[in-house]
C-alpha cells in the first residue's frame, strides 16, 4: 500500500471523531429503569420505549453510540452523582440531583403523577384530602421531593411498595386509600386487568429531559450535543416539536415548596 493511500485511509478513518477522541470515547453510558412505555427492558433484555428510541435518535444524531444500562432509580441517582453513567433520560427539578446533572434545554415530553384508588373511595380533588389517609409510594421515588414532604405530615401516613405492580396489588388488598403513581406505567399495568376497579386523579405534571452527570467531565458538552441534535431531528420531522416548558398543571393544596 503506497504511503498516500495509506495516510488517506487513516484520515478517513479519523475523521467521524473530534481531535484526541476514539471509537471508544463516543460510547455513552445512558441509565434507564422501568417506566413502560416510556422506558423499560423488554423480553429481549434489550432497553425499549418510546423515550429510549428517542434517545438512541438523538445520541445518534449527536454523533455517539448509546450504551445503556438497567438500574433501580435510586442506583440511577448514585451513579448520576458519581459518573458512573454520562445520563439519564429522566424528570426535571429532582431535589437529589441539584448541583449533579445539567438538564438538557429540550423537554421531549411531559409525564403525569396520579393518586390511584379503589372506585367508592372520593376522587381526589384537593391535596388536604390526603389527611388521615395512607399513601403507597414507590420504593426509591422522590417524585421530586414530595416524598420527603409526604414523609414529615403528623397527618398523613406513607407505605412503600417496591414497584408499580406491588403498589396495585397492595391498594387492592386494603393497604392504603391512595398509590402515588405516575399514568403510564400504571395504565400500562391496569391494561393487564381488565376487571380492575382502580381509578385515576391527577395530582401534578412533570417534564422530562435528559440529564447529565456533572461527574463526568464532558457534561456540557453532551448536553450541547443533545439539544442541537434533537433541534436538527426537529427540522426533519424525525422528533416531536419542541415543547414550551412551563409550571404545569398541579392539584389544588399541593406543597407550593415542590411543584
Amino acid at each position: 500500500m503506497s504511503r498516500v493511500l495509506g495516510i488517506g485511509i487513516m484520515l478517513a478513518v479519523m475523521s467521524g471523531f473530534a481531535f484526541g477522541e476514539t471509537p471508544e470515547s463516543r460510547t455513552i453510558r445512558i441509565a434507564y429503569t422501568q417506566f413502560p412505555p416510556i422506558e423499560y427492558q423488554d423480553e429481549n433484555g434489550q432497553a425499549a420505549g418510546s423515550l429510549i428510541e428517542m434517545t438512541r435518535k438523538v445520541a445518534r444524531e449527536a454523533g455517539y453510540e448509546p450504551e445503556f444500562v438497567l438500574l433501580p432509580v435510586s442506583r440511577i441517582y448514585l451513579y448520576l452523582q458519581n459518573g458512573n453513567v454520562d445520563l439519564w433520560p429522566g424528570l426535571t427539578d429532582i431535589p437529589a440531583l441539584e448541583g449533579e446533572v445539567l438538564e438538557s434545554w429540550v423537554s421531549p415530553l411531559v409525564t403525569q403523577l396520579s393518586a390511584w384508588y379503589l372506585e367508592g373511595t372520593a376522587p381526589l380533588e384537593h391535596f388536604d384530602q390526603l389527611n388521615g389517609k395512607t399513601v403507597i409510594a414507590i420504593g426509591g421515588y422522590t417524585y421530586a421531593g414530595l416524598i420527603q414532604w409526604l414523609n414529615g405530615s403528623d397527618s398523613i401516613r406513607v407505605t412503600e411498595a417496591p414497584n408499580h405492580r406491588a403498589a396495585i396489588d397492595m391498594l387492592r388488598r386494603g393497604r392504603g386509600d391512595y398509590v402515588l403513581d405516575y399514568h403510564e406505567p400504571v395504565k400500562v399495568l391496569l391494561s393487564t386487568m381488565p376487571d380492575h376497579n382502580v381509578r385515576e386523579s391527577k395530582i401534578r405534571e412533570r417534564d422530562a429531559a435528559w440529564l447529565f452527570s456533572l461527574a463526568a467531565p464532558r457534561a456540557a458538552i453532551l448536553r450541547d450535543a443533545f439539544d442541537d441534535a434533537y433541534l436538527r431531528l426537529v427540522e426533519r420531522d424525525e422528533v416531536p416539536p419542541v415543547r414550551i416548558v412551563g409550571p404545569g398543571y398541579a392539584i389544588p393544596g399541593f406543597p407550593a415548596a415542590y411543584r
